[in-house]
């Protein structure tokens, strides 16, 4: 075997043609980041620029994809904050939400793992070369812009209590209070979303961040636990709020087209 040296005096290191000495399946986790992420923002996509099945007026369900409602496309009972944009086909009906969702979610520190790892393969996996010949950080355009996370954070935060008061008014239908499946589906999936969007990293450093003693503040010392036993399952969280925006959204254009009605337990 050759060897090479890396300077005068320096222990030699074995001068190994293969990109990589692993022989398990490391190729396998980018592969479903691909086909999960890629297959969400398609679904995504094509949803938002539909512009229908998004507002189910018997029950007053409305899909996140399409809140807040804010182009005069809108159906007015769907319009909780006004109608002040045009309702052009390129302008989704949650323009105002969707880019910071968007922002969010691409600056999240779990994302930005999984998608440089599975798209950019930079690097694919633990021990595999870096698929680019060089890396040149995020300082520059157009990756400068991960560093407007905590500020994405701040927009995630006013978007969900959107959707909390969405889900809040869906048990005041026409008819008065109700209560059916499609508001455990959307309850379900507002408390998901506080979920992941509590246990983000910027929130857990704006919770307990810049303390020295954490026994002068107690109170936030437990916000601080809180957040960071949530911090653990990030990952996880990630991945559960796709599925239950997706699973939200289907729902509510399935009731909204009559492919099926909503089971309903009260009203």
């Amino acid at each position: 075997m050759t060897t090479t040296a890396t300077r005068p005096g320096a222990r030699a290191r074995a001068a190994i043609a293969a990109k990589t000495l692993r022989t398990d399946r490391w190729w396998l986790a980018p592969l479903i980041t691909v086909v999960g992420l890629g297959g969400w923002v398609t679904y995504a996509t094509v949803r938002v620029f539909m512009h229908d099945f998004y507002w189910v007026e018997d029950y007053h369900y409305l899909t996140p994809f399409y809140s807040p409602c804010i182009t005069d496309r809108c159906i007015p009972e769907a319009a909780h904050f006004g109608t002040f944009l045009p309702g052009w086909w390129i302008i989704p009906e949650a323009a105002f939400s969707l880019p910071f969702l968007l922002l969010f979610r691409l600056t999240c520190y779990y994302y930005r793992k999984a998608y440089y790892r599975a798209f950019w393969l930079s690097p694919p996996a633990c021990a595999v070369p870096d698929g680019h010949k060089k890396y040149g950080g995020e300082t520059r355009f157009p990756l400068i812009f991960q560093n407007a996370h905590r500020y994405a954070f701040y927009a995630a935060g006013i978007i969900s209590i959107i959707n909390t008061w969405d889900a809040v008014l869906a048990f005041h239908s026409p008819q008065g209070f109700g209560f059916g499946l499609g508001n455990v589906i959307l309850v379900g999936n507002v408390v998901m979303l506080w979920a992941y969007t509590i246990s983000c990293h910027s929130c857990r450093h704006i919770v307990g961040g810049r303390l020295k003693h954490f026994s002068k503040h107690p109170m936030r010392y437990r916000a601080w636990t809180f957040v960071s036993k949530l911090n653990v399952r990030h990952m996880q969280l990630a991945w559960i709020t796709l599925g239950t925006l997706a699973l939200t959204d289907f729902y509510i254009m399935a009731v909204s087209a009559g492919w099926f009605s909503d089971l309903r337990f009260i009203n």
